[in-house]
């Protein structure tokens, strides 16, 4: 039977039965995911290319080929699904985040992370609402209700921290991967939250008590999803020092363990919450007790087995953005009123970029008047590289975008067709003009930074400063007199300054006599042959 690649394209838009739509689409996307981690691999030396900018050029070329073989009438093979994005994708990505994130630098830049997180993203939804809806105003994109304007004000503030971890490294520049990436989860969850507030939110009686009211949900929301995902990661480490799975089958600890993971997003989806920081906060706690409850072999699986998924789901999230961004059903819009839609394209990337230079550089201004010696403070140019590398929007702004403006992926009205193009097009010129560029801007604004641990302080690169975060290194206490100079905080304002000897002294206390007796973690479960070794490194 002979077979042509020209008419396997052509199936891809043809009306065909279910099976044989089906048996082509996934092989194509295996076929792309392949090919996207080869050349990534053969590119991975490029000081300009990332993964992320790769899956969606290729994303790119593969939809034209589509739509040249279908005669414009497709230019991908699956439909986009928000419910797939927010359900399946997203839950692995954010998981492993936590799980594989460096706890000493993220703690010790909490403070700056949650200001911008939390109070800078509702800093730039209210500019970004209040922005296209004075100016959108003058242009002809159809109606738009005031839920549209605040809608759009959320999906723009979601910054993408997933292509921010493949531009940015941790061990050249810690202190910048750590308050972005920080910022990018907090942020996700922020403007999630945001989105799925306005869609309950009775628009039309809007008073200060509602006001109030919608703040305190907020607040609340926030504090909740944490303490749930505390809550399972600590069942799954507890269920698991229990039991001890691994005495028996590995494999079983293994499932539990992505099960348990799982089930913490599953469970702030079911109540409401947001679970991406749910799903975040469980997968820091599990690497701090869970991971050092199973065995040795167990240890390897999961670690591997969790950056491997994100891996291969944030290549298929930048391939089908790319594949998407033809889709012309929406584009016969754009080609109608081009003058409007390149209007709103330039006009939301002006809103984003004043919107993150609005709570950067006045937060960091706040931030570094509670700060003490010169040394601590966020200089003007890592403030700009901080500035720059937020801008980039991805999936999340995708995804929010359809919810709000498509059904099932589809619209048949003007303004929201352009709504749904201009957010691709603020997505494909952010990831990729800012992805080109983060690396080259981060090495001429701070060219040593190469060489250095942090760029707090100076200090934090000598082996004394690695006692100092929060979490310190392999569970230990400090040796020697290497804290004997450390003045201890006097006021509210040297206890964010100068956190070391206050929250890691108290915390180490207190997870020492209380946490990890009952939870397990390292150094306190017993050893039983096959157990995790003591000489096994842990997860920073």
């Amino acid at each position: 039977m002979g077979f042509s690649m020209s008419s396997f394209f052509m199936n891809l838009g043809a009306t065909t039965g279910p099976n044989e739509t089906s048996v082509n689409s996934i092989t194509l996307f295996v076929l792309l995911l392949t090919a996207c981690i080869v050349i990534g691999h053969l590119l991975e030396k490029s000081r300009w290319m990332t993964e992320s900018i790769t899956a969606l050029a290729i994303g790119l070329c593969t939809g034209i080929v589509i739509l040249l073989n279908t005669k414009g009438k497709s230019s991908h093979v699956l439909v986009f699904s928000e419910d797939l994005f927010f359900i399946y994708l997203l839950p692995p990505i954010i998981f492993n985040a936590g799980f594989q994130v460096k706890k000493k630098q993220f703690f010790r830049n909490f403070m700056t992370i949650t200001l911008f997180g939390a109070v800078g993203t509702l800093i730039s939804f209210t500019i970004i609402s209040l922005g296209s809806m004075q100016l959108f105003k003058k242009l002809d994109i159809g109606f738009l209700e005031i839920g549209d304007y605040l809608a759009i004000g959320a999906i723009f503030s979601a910054t993408d921290s997933v292509c921010t971890l493949q531009v940015l490294n941790q061990e050249e520049t810690p202190l910048l991967y750590s308050v972005v990436f920080g910022e990018g989860v907090l942020n996700d969850a922020t403007s999630v939250v945001l989105f799925n507030a306005i869609q309950r939110f009775d628009l039309s009686h809007i008073t200060s008590t509602n006001v109030m009211q919608f703040i305190g949900n907020f607040l609340s929301l926030f504090f909740t999803s944490t303490v749930l995902g505390v809550a399972v990661g600590l069942l799954s480490a507890y269920i698991i020092k229990k039991l001890y799975f691994g005495r028996h089958s590995t494999d079983r600890e293994v499932a539990l363990m992505m099960l348990m993971a799982y089930l913490s997003y599953m469970m702030a989806e079911l109540f409401y919450l947001s679970g991406i920081l749910t799903v975040f906060f469980c997968g820091i706690v599990m690497s701090h007790y869970t991971w050092h409850n199973v065995t040795e072999s167990s240890r390897i699986t999961t670690k591997h087995s969790f950056a491997t998924l994100s891996f291969v789901l944030e290549i298929f999230i930048f391939l089908y953005v790319g594949m998407d961004a033809l889709d012309m059903e929406k584009w016969e819009f754009a080609y109608k009123s081009p003058k409007t839609s390149v209007g709103v394209s330039l006009i939301l990337l002006a809103l984003v970029l004043i919107g993150r230079a609005a709570f950067v550089f006045p937060l960091c201004f706040i931030s570094n008047l509670t700060k003490k010696s010169q040394g601590n403070k966020i200089r003007f140019k890592q403030q700009v590289t901080i500035w720059w590398a937020g801008l980039m929007r991805g999936a999340v702004s995708v995804a929010l975008a359809y919810n709000q403006f498509a059904s099932s992926g589809h619209t048949q009205l003007p303004g929201n067709a352009i709504m749904i193009t201009s957010t691709i097009t603020v997505v494909l010129f952010t990831t990729v003009v800012g992805g080109l560029l983060t690396k080259p801007i981060v090495r001429f604004l701070l060219p040593q930074q190469k060489h250095s641990s942090g760029i707090i302080s100076p200090d934090f690169s000598s082996s004394k400063s690695l006692h100092l975060p929060l979490l310190g290194i392999n569970g230990q206490e400090p040796e020697g007199n290497i804290s004997t100079n450390i003045t201890r905080p006097s006021s509210l304002r040297m206890l964010w300054t100068t956190p070391s000897r206050t929250v890691h002294c108290y915390w180490r206390k207190f997870d020492d006599a209380v946490m990890r007796p009952v939870f397990g973690g390292r150094g306190f479960v017993p050893y039983i042959p096959g157990s995790p070794t003591e000489t096994e490194g842990i997860i920073q």
